[in-house]
Parts: C-alpha cells; sequence; structure tokens
C-alpha cells in the first residue's frame, strides 16, 4: 500500500511516496515539476490543505490551494485513464495533525511534531540528538529537509488513521 503525500505550496511542494515501513520516494520539488513527475502508482493521496483560522490571507495562500486542486485532479485523471478509480484520496488539515501528534493546537510548532516523528522512526545518537544518518550509514530521516517533515506526518496521519483501521 502505497502513500503520496504532498506538503503543498505556492511554488514548491514537498513530497512522501511511503509504504507505511519504507520511505521509496521523497523531495521538493517546483510545483510544475512534481505535477509532472508525482508518483501515480501510489495507492492513496493524502495532502495538507488549507483551513481558515479568522485571520486574513494573501496571494501565496489562495495560488496553494489552486495547485492542491491541481495535484488532486491530475492524480485523478492518471488514475481514471488506468481504471482505478476507487482510489482514495484524503485531505488532511494541519489541525487535525498537530491534535494527532502533540494532543493539543495551542503553541505546536513544527519542530514539536518533527520530535515526534523522530521518536517514532529515528536514530538516536549518544547526544540524545536524532541523527539523519550519513551517505554510507543513512538514517530513516536521511537528506529531510524542510516541508518533507510536514509530508511527513500527513503520511503517518493517513496512514495511522485511514489505513491500518481497515
Amino acid at each position: 500500500m502505497l502513500i503520496l503525500a504532498i506538503d503543498p505550496g505556492n511554488i514548491q511542494s514537498a513530497f512522501i511516496l511511503w509504504n507505511g515501513k519504507n520511505i521509496i520516494d521523497k523531495g521538493i520539488l517546483i510545483n510544475e515539476e512534481l505535477i509532472n513527475k508525482l508518483p501515480f502508482n501510489s495507492d492513496h493521496l493524502a495532502i495538507e490543505m488549507i483551513a481558515s483560522y479568522g485571520m486574513p490571507v494573501g496571494k501565496t495562500v489562495f495560488d496553494t490551494c489552486v495547485w492542491t486542486g491541481r495535484f488532486i485532479q491530475m492524480y485523478f485523471c492518471v488514475k481514471f485513464r488506468r481504471g482505478k478509480i476507487e482510489d482514495h484520496v484524503s485531505l488532511i488539515y494541519r489541525h487535525d495533525i498537530k491534535m494527532y501528534f502533540c494532543h493539543s493546537i495551542k503553541g505546536v510548532k513544527d519542530a514539536n511534531i518533527i520530535q515526534v516523528l523522530v521518536d517514532k522512526f529515528g536514530d538516536i545518537n549518544m547526544h540524545g540528538k536524532y541523527a539523519k544518518g550519513t551517505k554510507k550509514n543513512p538514517g530513516f530521516f536521511f537528506e529531510f529537509a524542510e516541508d518533507m517533515w510536514q509530508a511527513m506526518a500527513v503520511a503517518v496521519y493517513h496512514y495511522d488513521n485511514f489505513i491500518q483501521t481497515l
């Protein structure tokens, strides 16, 4: 069961292709590149969705919403052509991720979610810090950067709440 998880952005987006145990592919790409490279062999698409919290937003937020829709549309178009219209798409809200990983939304930052992911999957070195590993000895989170952490949180949330419950 392959999950394609995306943390969309207005210009570039992070993605993770994960089977519930191993990361198959990951990266951060310009949106135009990602939409043409999406690993459509995945069984599920989980994408972080924007929600309104009552504050004014600008053009970048609306551009991100457009890209979210384009990723979903492309995913469905390719799946439909392959005759697999039953494939699952989930919109995952940041609020739900914070509640799931940290049991609160107040004061929860990206670093808190990253720490939960490291505790669950990461390697611990002798100083108590997580180790991404090295090129010769890569850890679970080797070469993780920026929004790939959020894409991984989306993948884990989707897996734990929608796939393991099947």
